[in-house]
């Protein structure tokens, strides 16, 4: 009788160990999942950056001058005097802060997001990234010539670092978290779910494979969905309806692209000699600072437009045909504006300075190609609008990205043709003429031999330490419950010795599952497979590429010198490190 009811008790716990069994098996998230779910989380985190960095900015545009409007406007309103001072005294503050903040960021320099994912280990420091997010405030909020997707994309980035950081990710995860964070930050400052994605995937990662792009689309996504719930969701400019009046009109708009992929590197070279110029004076950085406030202050004398990114020109432009005179001044007082702001070293991004630009080029280019010829071209504000694409494709070197954000922006899918055209050919352009992305100086000079990371990085670098394992003694139901706690295919067997012995694979316990008697007597020397493959910690990637080329699991084991188990390597993150990097 008794034994009886121990038989039928073991039947009892076995079938719920089976049934948490399947229920791990199906319901637990891999590591897929899991990447998935962060990169979700983080995507919500960051879309929240673009609503607190604009209030900053308000904030500190009415500490400055009282107006509530766009910069551009609030400086028209302004008296001739207090447009001089308040880029200058915004300059001043803003170069105290990054001159003090040294002491409270402890010297440690702020890592550049780009190169946290590209070449570092994804780590961004907390400190002196907010002196600079701060020193951004005052330089943007003063009316500086710069944009303001730098700063709120860092700070996008610098939350998800923290995160993955908190949440023990491996390197080459925490370095795709962060690329999430930078697309998050992207998408949620322009209204482009799809443009963010693109952005970090074609500049900053150079790879749009599903390993690292489902996870920055879904950031992207939520991000927008968060930004757009305390911004609103409307297109980021307002444009008249686009139409190409004949097909003959896409000559013209491939001679646009001509003329911006000729003009970026020129203006790349601008801002590089800004930066030289300004870099040589032997003064702290808040004298550089607040003598490229001034020169900010002293254009908008002239044409206040200057001030800001220039998000309101540009509306201006792609609603009204402005006279090229108009626009030629703008045009050249604003690149004096952002050369000042830039080269001083003021905190932010020329994202928008650079759309700004090219819609000038384009409305310039469109006038007398209207004129000429009026029946069949469209009017000069939709090659101002095109102009925008073809200019930021040339700058960055990115044409796809350049196409989706424009259109994005727009939501106008008859701008599709031209823009395609225009931006693949400003890019064939700008790379004839030896430009190069205006993002190239984010990543430090470095070998190419230090960016390929298939002979560099070893297995240590990548490992996790102290895999799920198990003696080879162990009874059978612990090996069901170490499955069960950890969603793996594959159980590593260690003798008494931390040796490793083998695997015991995920299908060979099913039988013992059936049979109570069987899984009763049952250890895992039993269900052992001992020919399985292994790698060192001082393989280098091609080597255990090598191994998973003819091992359908996720996961290898680490083995020192005297084969004992010491860690395990995923084929996700050897994907992932790949990714993200370029040869």
């Amino acid at each position: 009788m008794a034994r009886r009811f121990l038989t039928r008790l073991l039947r009892a716990r076995l079938w719920v160990l089976r049934l948490r069994l399947w229920v791990s098996e199906r319901l637990r998230p891999g590591e897929a999942e899991v990447t998935l779910f962060w990169a979700a989380l983080i995507g919500a985190l960051g879309g929240l950056a673009s609503p607190l960095f604009r209030a900053g900015i308000h904030g500190v545009k009415y500490l400055f001058t009282g107006g509530t409007g766009s910069l551009a406007e609030v400086a028209a309103s302004l008296g001739p005097w207090q447009r001089v001072m308040v880029p200058t005294a915004g300059g001043l503050l803003a170069g105290l802060v990054l001159h003090f903040g040294v002491h409270f960021a402890r010297g440690k320099k702020s890592r550049d997001y780009m190169e946290a994912v590209t070449l570092g280990d994804g780590v961004i420091r907390s400190r002196p990234t907010l002196v600079r997010v701060v020193s951004s405030l005052f330089s943007i909020g003063s009316g500086g010539s710069i944009g303001r997707e730098g700063p709120q994309v860092q700070l996008a980035a610098l939350i998800a670092s923290t995160v993955g950081r908190w949440a023990e990710m491996p390197r080459p995860r925490l370095r795709l978290l962060v690329a999430c964070g930078a697309a998050a930050g992207i998408a949620s400052a322009y209204n482009a779910p799809i443009g963010g994605a693109l952005f970090v995937g074609e500049i900053v990662l150079g790879s749009i494979a599903m390993q690292t792009f489902g996870p920055l689309i879904l950031s992207s996504v939520l991000a927008t969905v968060v930004a757009r719930i305390f911004l609103g969701g409307e297109p980021l400019f307002e444009v008249p309806r686009f139409h190409l009046v004949t097909y003959w009109e896409l000559a013209p708009y491939l001679g646009l692209g001509l003329v911006a992929g000729a003009f970026a590197p020129w203006f790349l070279r601008l801002l590089e000699s800004a930066s030289s110029f300004f870099a040589s004076w032997p003064v702290p950085v808040f004298v550089r600072m607040t003598a490229g406030g001034l020169v900010v202050g002293l254009l908008s004398l002239k044409v206040p437009d200057v001030w800001g990114n220039g998000d309101s020109a540009v509306s201006a432009i792609l609603s009204t045909n402005l006279v090229w005179t108009a626009l030629l001044t703008l045009l050249a007082f604003k690149l004096l504006a952002t050369a000042a702001t830039v080269g001083s070293g003021a905190v932010g991004g020329v994202f928008t300075p650079t759309l700004l630009v090219g819609g000038i080029m384009g409305g310039l280019f469109g006038i007398p190609v209207h004129e000429a010829f009026p029946l069949v071209t469209a009017e000069p504000n939709a090659y101002a609008l095109v102009g925008m694409g073809a200019m930021l494709a040339a700058t960055t070197l990115a044409p796809l990205t350049a196409i989706v954000i424009l259109f994005e922006m727009t939501l106008d899918y008859d701008i599709v043709l031209p823009l395609m055209l225009a931006c693949v050919t400003a890019y064939t352009a700008a790379r004839a003429f030896g430009g190069r992305s205006i993002y190239a100086g984010a990543l430090p000079s470095l070998p190419p031999s230090s960016i390929t990371p298939i002979d560099t990085i070893l297995v240590r670098d990548l490992m996790r330490a102290d895999p799920p394992r198990i003696e080879e003694n162990a009874r059978f139901q612990t090996i069901v419950e170490t499955f069960v706690t950890h969603r793996h295919h594959n159980l590593y067997v260690v003798g008494r010795d931390g040796r490793f012995r083998g695997v015991i694979p995920l299908h060979e316990i099913k039988p013992f599952l059936n049979d109570p008697e069987l899984g009763k007597l049952a250890i895992a020397q039993d269900v052992l497979r001992e020919e399985f493959p292994s790698v060192r910690p001082d393989s280098t990637l091609r080597e255990t590429l090598q191994r998973f080329e003819g091992h359908t699991g996720e996961r290898l084991p680490v083995v020192d010198e005297h084969h004992v188990l010491v860690g395990s390597i995923s084929k996700s993150d050897l994907l992932l490190t790949l990714a993200g990097n370029r040869p």
